[in-house]
């Protein structure tokens, strides 16, 4: 069951959307997560590294599905408040980061509740969601992800009111740290497919203006993802 702030927050996802320039981008539906690929944790926990040096080869649609899904997806209809459950911990279930995605054709926004990728702006903007000086390194990753944080939805829990939530200092130590368990997530499923991954800067004006995002959005960080060069 998706709560009534959760339905809010995906229509002003979809207004976003509207309001900027996608071509002809479709929505991608992704595959349902199969749960009996890769190598088991301690495995990946053991080879779990920092590859910078990423190829342009692209991700198996299936391998793009489990990746995301992987990173915050649902893994349960009902879990702490009544909000569906999802793999990565947030504050007081309030799942306030919103992960996008930069490929070759476009960002997109990737709808955890239903499995699928929202077109948000057409165009090649992968350099944006890397830090500035690192915009040729790694630059043909086929895909790198962006971590952006919703304060308000820390500031208006469907959770655990705790008062902690409403001062911007906790928020921003919340926010942090959530993120950090997303791209955990990444880090582990990346070594256990044989990735490479790297969590890095990335330009926040920059995207804050292609995205056409509120002032209680803050980007955070991204992330790149691909086969290691060989």
């Amino acid at each position: 069951m998706i709560t009534e702030r959760l339905k809010k927050d995906l229509r002003e996802v979809s207004l976003s959307v509207n309001s900027v320039s996608i071509k002809n981008l479709q929505s991608i539906v992704l595959l349902k997560p199969k749960l009996d690929n890769g190598k088991s944790v301690l495995k990946a926990i053991h080879q779990r590294k920092t590859i910078r040096e990423i190829s342009d080869k692209k991700l198996p649609f299936q391998t793009l599905s489990n990746l995301f899904w992987a990173a915050c997806g649902v893994n349960r209809k009902k879990g702490p408040f009544g909000i569906p459950g999802r793999t990565a911990a947030t504050a007081s279930n309030s799942q306030e980061i919103d992960l996008y995605a930069a490929f070759q054709e476009g960002i997109y926004y990737y709808d955890a509740f239903h499995h699928v990728l929202v077109p948000v702006v057409a165009g090649d903007m992968r350099k944006l969601a890397i830090g500035p000086g690192q915009e040729n390194f790694g630059d043909k990753a086929p895909i790198r992800l962006i971590y952006i944080a919703d304060v308000n939805r820390l500031s208006n829990t469907s959770g655990y009111q705790e008062p902690g939530l409403q001062d911007p200092e906790i928020q921003k130590s919340y926010y942090y740290i959530d993120t950090g368990l997303i791209a955990a997530n990444v880090y582990l499923f990346a070594a256990s497919e044989g990735l490479a991954s790297w969590f890095h800067n990335c330009n926040k004006s920059g995207l804050m203006a292609k995205l056409n995002l509120r002032s209680d959005q803050q980007v955070l960080f991204g992330q790149s993802v691909g086969y290691p060069v060989k």
